[in-house]
């Protein structure tokens, strides 16, 4: 009971993003590029803390999950996986995660609910709190295409609607595609695709993902790949590299 207590307080966060003056209209949209940047890199994290699909969803509905995921810039991402109720076909889960931890603060908060099926299929529903932006809702789903000893696709889709309090900034949406392919349960690689009409936006991820260690009760990855983004906004594009460590452990 203590370590899904202990598991639920990495459930709940919250991360902050600072945005310029409401009386510049371009500007805002620099921040909000890095938000949305950032969101597609925070749906990598969630697919690589997932690690690959489980083969026992016995093992799934009996323990909660904690991942913790380094950044580049030396901050950290926390994420919790709490089995609320199911039977052997389907798993009902609390998520939600802290981002951006780093000398004492962080940078961003979501829960939400996650259905997962033995097959590999899945589906979640999340809302995430930026304090000095505003809030987001997102849905996302995911396909297993094919599955065996050695190999592992699986296709997914997100769709996020952003509500930013600033009163300059209307509603806006992201949508998003990739796959993920994972081999010998050891090696893995995603391609990722958002869109965001406001901004004329596109965002492209390539990620890669190495099991360094695993037993019955944790697991460690490296994770390294790179993202570009498109748009008349953005003068430069460039493919800027990402990297950092990821370490899961179950309750």
């Amino acid at each position: 009971m203590f370590a899904k207590i202990f598991a639920l307080t990495l459930v709940i966060g919250a991360y902050s993003r600072v945005l310029p003056n409401d009386n510049d209209f371009i500007r805002p949209f620099g921040d909000l590029s890095n938000i949305i940047n950032d969101d597609l890199e925070d749906y990598n994290f969630e697919k690589t803390a997932e690690s690959v699909r489980p083969i026992y969803l016995s093992r799934v509905a009996r323990q909660v999950r904690g991942s913790v995921n380094t950044n580049p810039d030396g901050s950290a991402n926390v994420m919790g996986k709490i089995p609320l109720a199911g039977n052997d076909k389907n798993i009902l889960s609390g998520v939600g995660g802290i981002y951006g931890a780093k000398d004492g603060g962080f940078s961003a908060a979501s829960a939400g609910l996650a259905l997962d099926n033995i097959n590999g299929h899945g589906a979640s529903i999340t809302g995430k709190h930026i304090p000095d932006f505003g809030n987001q809702l997102t849905g996302a789903g995911k396909v297993n295409l094919f599955h065996n000893d050695k190999h592992d696709l699986n296709a997914n889709a997100f769709a996020t609607r952003s509500f930013p309090k600033n009163p300059v900034i209307p509603n806006f949406n992201t949508y998003g595609a990739g796959v993920d392919y994972t081999f010998n349960n050891k090696v893995g690689a995603s391609l990722g695709v958002a869109h965001t009409d406001l901004l004329k936006r596109t965002d492209y991820s390539a990620m890669g993902n190495l099991n360094l260690f695993r037993n019955p009760s944790s697991s460690l990855d490296f994770n390294a790949g790179a993202t570009r983004s498109m748009s008349p906004y953005i003068p430069k594009s460039n493919w800027e590299p990402t990297f950092g460590m990821t370490y899961s452990r179950y309750f």
